[in-house]
């Protein structure tokens, strides 16, 4: 947790401790050599993921081949089972499936010697997973097509080998494992039985599927004559992926997912757009979901290189403290302004919520300093949350990294990366700048002050420190001069650790391998959590289910494309409430993307504006985990801290409808021109931008102000707002006409509201109320 104390000197800071991880409930500290094991094994995995992206291997700098250890670069799928499986072992040794009491009973730690039986099957299917490698591997099957056959057909000795001593035994150990951990409790500092039936499992699984996924038998994923272990493998595994996301994102997903995997065996006899043909067996149906179309596919295609690779960046920029100085930062440069901590949780949210990829994570990390600061200034502790839950929410839309979303996006839509970047950067701006104005007027209303220059960093100092940006401006430079994603996140991390030597926290050896050890345990949430999404987006590939919401949005479309928006948004909210925002955006891409690209919509404005949507969910009630996690620091209750930080954020749920109807906004043109029979928008003029940007600021000026009823230094009556929302309106088209008929309409509120002065307290005339 970040600490507070008064500012002495010029050598004392107000931030510390922010880049510390937050210590989960069910997390396990271990000691001694448990302790070891597990750190070592958390620097190894986030290394051997760094390793693999550069295509780095121990022969490649010895010469040496040692035939047991990877080979880079690695297939494709093998490299993404492995990267599902190092996650699924080290989940389940760190976290527990329930919270810690402070006494464990004696009655559980009996059930810990019956668990330790399921590790005999465990151990059966994971020998039974070597030896079919051995036997793929014999030279002794035929081969076809350049790939070894695998004949598992019922009848055959393959086929019962598979069941008896694979698939029963990995089924056991794993429906066993998850059971028997809702039951058991050890101490926090030791490894359960349980847990490690379950560690154990998800290594067979890679095992076999990496085995089998070498022959020709990948060519049947997806098809009724898929094998039955791979079925049984991927049965196992999605068991695993939910219940490790289970641990460590909550419920909410687990049960999104579940009802997808209910309509999977239940749409054929559902009515409507919901209904399949006929029903999916089993068998092919996880032989699907355990493909490149479902947990494979696009969102572990990211988890397993950007999004690592971004993660073990941000651990190295915790281990040089650069996050303390992000905060001290904003301090210094915000810290007087009225509402002075608010503003400051803008800027420095931004910044840490733009790496960290979690708005719900970034609230515990900054919320836990600036929370008690804006309470201590005069804002009410609800709104003090709420302010960090819409800026945290915020970083997750700041480019460049986008919270991993614009890798994300990029995968999904083949558009360059950096296309994404530049068009992410207007749309950020309106964002900040509406939580910007709603702070300021809320302070302006209650006749808030800053604080003391005592109270805060010398400016001058962290000016003087400002080199610690270094990375970031690297990571930005490298990726707009050419530089692969992967390449610039390399150099990034890098330059990181090179600046901490110009700090007192300066990274040697032993820090470099703990800024690994970081990023192995801090990258677990985010790999279980695009896993899962993983098999969401298997369920709506094989169903179908979302081309038939396309048709919905189509058939909506045709009395009102207004209304197919505005149900769009509905949707990706939805899908998005108690997601973390990369899995939201997965799912809602899915189901309500293509729709409005068969409206007509171009791609990357379709896609933002879902995007953007999944992301608001995190502040959107009923279940808002930004601001649930804000709630929590800030002692106030859960609901109104929800509903205050969705009006901090009102202006934004305007934005995306803005870009819509002005494509240079996101850097596009005005206008939507046809090429190669598709629809595009035209090439931007800079001009056009610059006159969109400033108009859409002063449209989100007069509805934040409309919102807040605080109009250019006074407060305002309740129909000087009503025009304030309309001006706010006709600046969304983003066309000359009706940009100057919303100011006009904004000016001659104000004018009403300095020359008669009406009351703000009047009440809304009722008819049939005096």
């Amino acid at each position: 947790m970040a600490d507070t104390k008064p500012i002495e000197d010029d050598d004392l800071i107000i931030a510390e401790g922010v880049d510390e991880e937050p210590i989960e409930g069910n997390r396990r500290l271990f000691e001694g050599w448990r302790l070891h094991l597990v750190v070592g094994y958390a620097g190894l995995y986030a290394a051997f993921h760094m390793a693999a992206l550069n295509g780095l291997s121990l022969s490649s700098w010895t010469g040496i081949e040692i035939g047991f250890l990877p080979q880079f670069p690695m297939e494709t799928w093998n490299f993404r089972i492995a990267h599902i499986a190092g996650a699924l072992f080290l989940g389940f040794l760190i976290f527990s499936s329930a919270p810690f009491r402070e006494e464990a009973r004696a009655a559980t730690r009996k059930l810990s010697l019956v668990t330790f039986i399921l590790l005999l099957p465990a151990l059966l299917a994971l020998g039974a997973a070597f030896y079919f490698l051995s036997v793929i591997q014999s030279g002794e099957l035929p081969v076809m097509g350049g790939l070894t056959t695998w004949a598992a057909f019922p009848g055959t000795d393959i086929y019962a080998q598979e069941v008896r001593y694979f698939g029963i035994p990995l089924m056991i150990a794993t429906f066993g494992g998850i059971v028997a951990g809702w039951f058991e409790q050890q101490d926090r500092d030791r490894f359960r039985a349980s847990d490690i039936v379950l560690a154990v499992s998800g290594i067979a699984v890679a095992a076999y599927l990496i085995s089998i996924y070498g022959t020709a038998a990948r060519n049947s994923v997806g098809t009724p004559f898929v094998p039955i272990g791979v079925a049984f493998a991927a049965t196992a595994g999605a068991a695993l992926i939910l219940e490790l996301t289970r641990r460590v994102a909550g419920l909410a997903l687990v049960i999104i997912t579940g009802i997808f995997l209910v309509y999977t065996f239940t749409a054929h006899l559902l009515p409507g757009i919901l209904k399949v043909d006929q029903p999916y067996s089993w068998q092919r149906f996880f032989g699907h979901v355990y493909s490149d179309a479902g947990i494979l596919g696009p969102t572990t295609a990211v988890s397993s290189t950007y999004i690592i690779l971004f993660i073990i960046f941000a651990a190295f920029l915790q281990a040089s403290k650069v996050g303390d100085y992000f905060v001290n930062f904003a301090f210094a440069a915000a810290g007087r302004a009225r509402g002075g901590p608010a503003k400051v949780a803008i800027f420095a949210s931004g910044l840490m919520g733009m790496i960290n990829g979690t708005s719900a994570g970034n609230v515990v990390a900054t919320g836990s300093l600036t929370i008690p600061l804006m309470k201590k200034v005069g804002y009410h502790k609800k709104t003090a949350g709420a302010v960090e839950a819409a800026a945290s929410t915020g970083g997750q839309i700041m480019p460049p990294i986008m919270g991993a979303g614009a890798f994300i996006m990029a995968e999904i839509t083949g558009i360059p990366y950096t296309d994404i970047a530049i068009a992410a950067i207007i749309p950020a701006i309106l964002y900040f700048v509406s939580v910007y104005f709603m702070v300021d007027f809320e302070a302006a209303k209650l006749g808030m002050k800053g604080m003391s220059s005592e109270e805060l960093p010398k400016l001058g100092k962290m000016v003087r420190q400002i080199y610690l940006f270094i990375p970031i401006i690297i990571l930005i430079y490298a990726l707009f001069a050419g530089y692969s994603v992967i390449r610039a996140g390399t150099l990034a991390t890098i330059a990181a650790a090179m600046v901490s030597w110009l700090t007192p926290f300066r990274m040697g050896p032993r820090s470099i391998l703990k800024a690994f050890e970081l990023a192995g345990i801090m990258s677990i949430q985010i790999i279980a959590v695009c896993a899962c999404a993983g098999i969401i987006v298997g369920v709506i590939s094989l169903t179908g289910v979302g081309a038939r919401f396309s048709a919905l949005l189509l058939g909506i479309a045709e009395s009102s494309q207004l209304l197919a928006l505005f149900f769009a948004m509905c949707i990706a909210i939805l899908l998005g409430m108690g997601m973390p925002t990369t899995a939201a955006y997965a799912v809602a891409a899915s189901v309500v993307a293509p729709g409005l690209v068969q409206l007509g919509i171009p791609q990357l404005t379709a896609h933002f504006f879902v995007f953007y949507f999944a992301v608001l969910s995190a502040i959107t009630p009923p279940v808002a985990l930004a601001s649930y996690a804000a709630a929590g620091i800030s002692g106030a209750n859960p609901m109104e801290t929800s509903v205050a930080s969705f009006k901090i954020g009102i202006a934004a749920f305007i934005v995306p409808f803005m870009f819509f109807y002005n494509g240079n906004l996101l850097m596009q043109g005005a206008n939507m021109i046809e090429v190669n029979g598709e629809m595009v928008f035209e090439q931007a003029l800079w001009y056009n931008v610059v006159r969109a940007g400033i108009t859409a600021v002063i449209g989100v000026f007069f509805l934040s102000s409309s919102v807040q009823g605080w109009f250019l230094g006074g407060r305002s009556a309740w129909f000087i707002r009503a025009l304030l929302i309309v001006a706010a309106l006709f600046l969304i088209s983003g066309g000359l006409l009706t940009d100057l008929i919303g100011v006009g309409i904004a000016v001659g509120a104000y004018l009403v509201q300095k020359v008669f002065r009406p009351n703000p307290d009047a009440p809304i005339p009722v008819r049939g109320v005096d």
